[in-house]
């Protein structure tokens, strides 16, 4: 089912296929399928590798972020590899505890793995590097992100393995793919690739690799007129090709007339001007004398009729929108310097530059902007911390219909907050408790009994705060047990709405459900699907809605039962950041249905934050309840859960 290489993967393909190092970056930059064609094509010929020494050590060695893209990458490599001869590849991901020792490579020519597991396996497969050629690095701002010492020091254990061997007549490759510039990948090209090609298609990040010089000029909408006129005023005297870019025709007149009016001599391009591309390109290319500037004031919309690729300077007189910004530094590719080869390039040569004026009324992208200006190793000018500041508020205002962030209740913290479009701060209007569930949320005083009923990950679970001498959602529970086992109150609803509640029977057990979604159009049908909501379990499902039951007014006064439980303290080791599904299904075996003794440290609407949470048993001879284990300690014990003792000064601070 596979169509073609797209535009990146054309590029990367054929150096990637002919063994030659490769660095990638792309907005397609997170898709395997960048570099998994390529390396099966080159594992493909055994006689490659017969120099090798025979030992039970991989070919390839495939580095991702974290545990779920490396189940990707896997998947991706069976469904792909079984088109070749078999190269038995290998998932290996390993928590903190001893698991390493006990994992067998013989036969496997393929590992997945991350950087935190790789080190863990070669603290126990000595000879794991030995006869490696190939070494993948997914997602590598990503990586050089979250683990760049771990990162370099398999980088380091690759080269060091590769001399020892004396390995000359074997392929030897180093692929690294991404979607973004990272200031890492510098050194890897120059101190552990040889001659690598280096395919950027994304032009922003072409221009922090071509080390174009982005300088930030803070000032009032009403000073942008002098502030131009100052930084055409401060041009070297060498020979400068500045473009200034405006976002409407009646700017660039402005600015057009602006320049003429202090005599600086300018030409301007926009769609209602008289002048023709052709005159302007005749201008702009035009052999002047040594110190002259030749300035040119144009609308975005003019850039790729003109086409100019030799400008010196970019000035942006009015902020663009991060694709625009890309479009206005193309203009300036002829003059990119790359990093790694900066030092071989001859003192005449011209860095570009690009100026961005940021205003009070910068529009909607300058957080963007921003971001991007500060990757790209852009001085930041102190009063920009407050402006940024207000920028950050303002983006967290948009979201306050949104629900709050999952990471943030959690983890205590949110690494991704500004790309994340939950909420990261308090609503009361929404975070208020919706359902007063006989005030046990609100008024929670020390321990109380919990039954976990659905279990969203390894720290995150839905279900009931128990009462032990009269809990009212047992004497319901029997109620409509006793009712709905008449055959003659089994009435299907006639008609199904929106937010209304109704009765299902699930095998002998009876439930209140809320529809809270029906597809568009599907009323019109007779038989059709409904999303519902347990309401006193907390989990959503798929049913047809002749299954659902006429629920009596009776059943529906006691509020909605599911509450959602958060354990504190506790998260995913190596900066992972979701659980693991094999930490997830053990918790899910060990809690579910069962009842537990937790203590409340926060409550938030519907949302109770435990900590510790205890499993008990009852001993009915004895009449007492015994700790069987402790939760957190449970997962801590998996070797894939880390210790987060800032997790509640977090939510406190929240």
């Amino acid at each position: 089912k596979f169509v073609g290489p797209n535009f990146t993967e054309s590029y990367c393909w054929p150096p990637a296929a002919r063994g030659c190092d490769v660095v990638a970056i792309s907005w397609q930059g997170n898709d395997p399928l960048i570099y998994i064609p390529p390396l099966l094509t080159c594992l493909q010929s055994e006689s490659c590798y017969k120099a090798l020494p025979k030992r039970d050590a991989p070919l390839a060695l495939i580095l991702c972020p974290g545990w779920k893209k490396a189940q990707l990458v896997f998947e991706l490599l069976k469904t792909y590899g079984m088109c070749s001869r078999q190269l038995h590849p290998m998932l290996v991901i390993l928590g903190q505890n001893k698991e390493a020792g006990s994992v067998k490579i013989q036969g496997c020519e393929v590992i997945v793995t991350t950087p935190y597991s790789l080190l863990r396996l070669f603290e126990h497969q000595g000879l794991l590097f030995c006869q490696l050629c190939h070494l993948v690095l997914d997602e590598i701002e990503v990586l050089f992100s979250d683990a760049a010492e771990q990162v370099f020091a398999i980088l380091d254990c690759y080269k060091k393995a590769f001399g020892a061997e004396k390995q000359e007549c074997s392929p030897r490759q180093i692929i690294a793919v991404g979607t973004r510039w990272h200031k890492h990948i510098a050194p890897l090209a120059e101190e552990f690739m040889d001659d690598p090609y280096i395919v950027i298609t994304t032009v922003e990040e072409a221009s922090i690799y071509g080390n174009v010089q982005q300088v930030v000029q803070p000032c009032m909408n009403s000073e942008r007129t002098s502030v131009l006129l100052r930084i055409l005023g401060c041009t070297p005297s060498d020979l400068q090709k500045v473009l200034v870019f405006t976002d409407s025709v009646n700017e660039a007149e402005m600015v057009h007339e602006a320049l003429k009016s202090s005599s600086v001599t300018s030409l301007k391009i926009h769609k209602e001007s008289k002048f023709h591309f052709k005159y302007i390109l005749e201008q702009w290319t035009k052999k002047y004398s040594s110190g002259t500037c030749t300035v040119l004031v144009l609308t975005d919309d003019c850039m790729q009729s003109l086409g100019i690729t030799d400008a010196t300077c970019v000035i942006h007189f009015s902020l663009p929108s991060p694709r625009i910004l890309g479009q206005r530094l193309r203009s300036m590719s002829d003059n990119f310097c790359p990093v790694t080869k900066k030092a071989c390039v001859a003192q005449e040569h011209t860095e570009a530059r690009s100026v961005m004026l940021l205003t009070e009324n910068s529009g909607c992208h300058a957080l963007e902007i921003l971001q991007y200006l500060q990757r790209a190793g852009a001085e930041m000018p102190p009063e920009l911390h407050g402006f940024t500041a207000k920028m950050l508020e303002a983006e967290e205002e948009k979201k306050l219909s949104r629900p709050l962030c999952a990471y943030l209740k959690t983890f205590g913290i949110c690494k991704n907050r500004t790309t994340c479009p939950e909420r990261h701060q308090i609503n009361l209007q929404i975070d208020v408790v919706q359902n007063v569930l006989d005030d046990k949320i609100t008024q929670l005083p020390g321990y109380v009994t919990i039954l976990p009923l659905n279990v969203v990950n390894a720290t995150n679970y839905f279900g009931r705060i128990v009462d032990k001498e009269k809990d009212q959602y047992t004497i319901l529970a029997e109620e409509m047990k006793e009712y709905f086992e008449k055959p003659s109150n089994k009435i299907p609803a006639t008609t199904v709405q929106k937010l209304g509640f109704y009765g299902l029977c699930e095998e002998a057990f009876f439930h209140r459900v809320q529809v809270v979604e029906i597809p568009p159009k599907e009323e019109e049908n007779l038989f059709f699907s409904v999303k519902i909501k347990y309401i006193d379990e907390g989990r959503t499902s798929q049913v047809q809605n002749y299954h659902l039951l006429h629920l009596p007014e009776k059943f529906q006064h006691l509020p909605p039962q599911a509450v959602e439980f958060v354990l504190c303290r506790v998260k995913p080791i190596d900066n992972e950041l979701e659980w693991n599904p094999k930490v997830t299904r053990y918790i899910k075996q060990k809690i579910k249905g069962k009842l537990h003794e937790a203590k409340v440290v926060h409550t938030l609407g519907n949302t109770a934050w435990v900590d510790p949470m205890v499993g008990t048993e009852l001993i009915p001879a004895l009449k007492v309840a015994i700790n069987e284990y402790n939760v957190r300690a449970e997962i801590l014990s998996t070797g894939l859960g880390a210790d987060n003792p800032e997790h509640v000064t977090q939510l406190r601070k929240l």
